[in-house]
């Protein structure tokens, strides 16, 4: 029951972070998300290109994708499995709800719905911790906002509470798996900016601006 458990959240928080919320918005108003901006389909270039409300609708979309996913792994470890395995310690529920959690961010970054290529993972990782670990996600946001407004790159906010995540949760927490999993999340959070970093090295990356992008299409 336990292995049935481990597929059946790791399967359901993949299809949950995979639904790709920022192409399906863009693609609404004729737009394909993926050509214009910064070419990323996540919840800031959906604000660059198409406006405050749209952008403020991805985000809160993607943060409940992570949401989502604990909330059901939570429910079906705790409800289902344990109701029929008495043998299902609470270490091995931790895990599941963790990887669950964890899967829904990997189909956010990586969605088989187009050709798993997706956004960069951020507003779905504050989504899964917000429900798991609230003080710890508050920490990260603190440490985004800060960044954000000292430099206006997002990017560089972003890997910001890339850090501030792992370390918040790993000071926090005695959940071992949770905290192993948050280091690997805040490592590919931090790869998959690598394009930016480059850009930030070179000078070139593009500063937030909050006036809208005419979209290219």
């Amino acid at each position: 029951m336990l292995t049935v458990a481990f597929i059946t959240v790791v399967i359901a928080g993949y299809l949950l972070g995979s639904i790709p919320t920022g192409f399906l918005v863009a693609k609404a108003r004729g737009v394909d998300i993926r050509t214009v901006g910064s070419k990323n389909m996540g919840a800031t270039n959906v604000f660059r290109v198409l406006g405050k409300g749209p952008g403020i609708f991805v985000l809160l979309m993607d943060a409940l994708k992570g949401a989502a996913a604990v909330f059901f792994s939570h429910y079906f470890v705790r409800h289902v499995i344990v109701l029929s395995d008495c043998s299902c310690d609470f270490w091995n529920q931790d895990l599941a709800i963790t990887l669950g959690g964890l899967s829904s961010i990997l189909g956010h970054i990586y969605t088989c719905w187009l050709g798993f290529k997706g956004g960069k993972g951020i507003a779905t990782t504050a989504g899964m911790y917000l429900t798991l670990v609230p003080l710890a996600c508050l920490i990260a946001l603190a440490a985004w906002i800060a960044a954000f407004l000292l430099t206006r790159y997002v990017s560089i906010a972003s890997i910001v509470s890339a850090i501030a995540l792992p370390a918040a949760v790993v000071m926090l927490q005695t959940n071992v798996a949770l905290s192993v999993v948050t280091v690997a999340i805040g490592l590919l959070a931090i790869y998959k900016h690598k394009a930016n970093i480059q850009r930030l090295i070179a000078g070139t990356e593009s500063r937030f601006n909050f006036k809208r992008e005419k979209a290219v299409q």
